[in-house]
């Protein structure tokens, strides 16, 4: 970490050399005594938490928001730099995070929220770090839930077969023409109006925010190693086997919050979630989308600070 460009304007990244990547955060009241780590979503940066960083710092938390590698203003490796991306590699990301910029100022137990993707990698943390987290705030939780892990997709040899052929497939799929259509048709537009129920919500700061990343030259590849990665991960390291996994402890509180009108992950999920793993708290917010925290900051902040001012793990 370069201490010499510590900034908490959201708008400043941090610079932290990880693993030889380049990995952009910010944060805002460092010197608070409750660590709090924001994780965006596919396609979004650590700026999407724009209006939630400042409620949190005002009220004694040391908020803390990163670009996930691949994302935002963070390095985007492809397959030859870094493998497969999926969500074992950005829980590594956080764990260290948490072990080289936080542990040397806090040694508080640490507050994941996330949103989507970002609530993935927030749980693949849970599970990893049980000890060192205070709570998960996710907001909504992708993957598919199943009642048991046992498919032909987990058949060793049907897997590695999968796995070639996923490999193959986005290796010659032409990703960069894909990415510049979308930067040039208005795709990332209809895709804000489809996550988003409040369409107001979506200025030109959104769309910036979005479509930078998309435009540098490494996105094609690194979008490369994620699909591939996500695509083809372990079922270990799906939203299934992670619930169960930290529910057996159940040391790890666990809150959703899900808008009523999310169109890309329905309701019914959260509430399947709900319903397998009674210890999970489910809070549903009317007339939002899937991207509470911005459509709605107001709401998913006062939700999300009643439920940690609750909490007896801090």
């Amino acid at each position: 970490m370069n201490n010499n460009f510590k900034e908490e304007n959201i708008n400043c990244p941090n610079y932290w050399n990880w693993n030889g990547f380049k990995i952009c955060w910010s944060v805002k009241g460092e010197d608070n005594e409750i660590p709090i780590i924001f994780l965006h979503g596919f396609g979004a940066s650590r700026k999407h938490w724009r209006n939630n960083l400042e409620y949190f710092a005002t009220r004694n938390c040391a908020s803390y928001s990163l670009d996930l590698i691949g994302f935002g203003d963070s390095d985007q490796p492809g397959i030859r730099q870094i493998g497969r991306l999926n969500n074992e590699i950005w829980c590594n990301q956080v764990k260290d995070f948490i072990a080289q910029v936080i542990r040397p100022k806090n040694s508080g137990k640490v507050i994941l929220i996330g949103n989507s993707l970002g609530s993935l990698v927030a749980l693949t943390c849970a599970v990893s770090l049980e000890d060192q987290i205070a709570t998960v705030i996710a907001s909504p939780l992708p993957d598919q839930i199943q009642e048991n892990d046992i498919t032909i997709a987990n058949i060793p040899l049907f897997k590695k077969f999968k796995d070639i052929f996923i490999k193959i497939f986005f290796i010659f799929f032409p990703l960069e023409i894909i990415l510049f259509l979308i930067t040039k048709l208005g795709v990332i537009r209809l895709g804000l109006n489809s996550a988003y129920f409040k369409k107001d919500n979506i200025d030109s700061e959104l769309i910036d925010l979005v479509k930078k990343p998309v435009l540098r030259r490494t996105s094609a590849r690194s979008l490369r190693a994620m699909c591939i990665g996500m695509s083809s991960r372990d079922g270990k390291l799906r939203s299934s086997y992670l619930l169960r996994k930290l529910s057996a402890s159940k040391k790890v509180p666990f809150l959703l919050i899900w808008g009523d009108k999310d169109n890309f992950i329905p309701l019914f999920v959260g509430k399947k979630i709900a319903n397998f793993h009674r210890w999970v708290k489910l809070k549903i917010v009317s007339n939002s989308g899937h991207c509470i925290h911005d459509e709605d900051p107001s709401v998913f902040n006062r939700i999300s600070y009643e439920w940690i001012r609750n909490l007896t793990t801090l």
